[in-house]
């Protein structure tokens, strides 16, 4: 048994030169296999690098400008968190006017947010110190916007939402 099997090992060489050499009648469909089997893997080398590159996971957490995108027109839930340890006043541009917001307090912002074009939030801390933002999608739907001490001067000023959906930070 051993000697049979040692027997094919060694003429798997032999096989194998008769099938690439068209000594067998069915090299047609060998090679019809062979380029298929040689497309498919090409074609899912392109699908992998495609996904991983062009249709990337959207951002959830500690995302910065133009990360988040949301679908143009939809209503959006907007909580704004003060993480500073100042007062500092929120204001959505043409719907209220500026609510100050007290350290670790939370606020939601009009309910109604995003069906405008060019939707936007400004803030700014009382004491004139330079602020900076975090964005957070914790839904589809729903922004997060924490207010951090620090950051370059003048800082963050306003979260903005375009017309095609993406979240700019300036």
């Amino acid at each position: 048994m051993q000697r049979q099997s040692l027997q094919k090992m060694r003429n798997l060489p032999k096989n194998l030169t008769r099938l690439l050499t068209g000594r067998w009648p069915s090299r047609w469909l060998v090679w019809r296999w062979l380029t298929g089997l040689a497309l498919a893997g090409a074609g899912l080398i392109v699908a992998q690098s495609f996904t991983a590159t062009g249709l990337a996971e959207p951002c959830k957490a500690n995302c910065g400008s133009r990360q988040i995108q949301f679908v143009p027109g939809e209503r959006i839930q907007i909580s704004v968190i003060n993480r500073t340890s100042s007062l500092v006043q929120v204001e959505q541009i043409y719907g209220t006017s500026p609510i100050a917001l007290l350290p670790s307090q939370e606020i939601a912002v009009d309910p109604n947010f995003g069906t405008r074009p060019n939707a936007s939030v400004v803030f700014w801390d009382e004491t004139d110190l330079p602020i900076r933002v975090m964005l957070f999608r914790p839904q589809p739907n729903q922004l997060r916007i924490e207010i951090l001490s620090g950051g370059r001067p003048p800082g963050d000023r306003a979260v903005y939402i375009e017309d095609d959906g993406k979240v700019r930070i300036f």
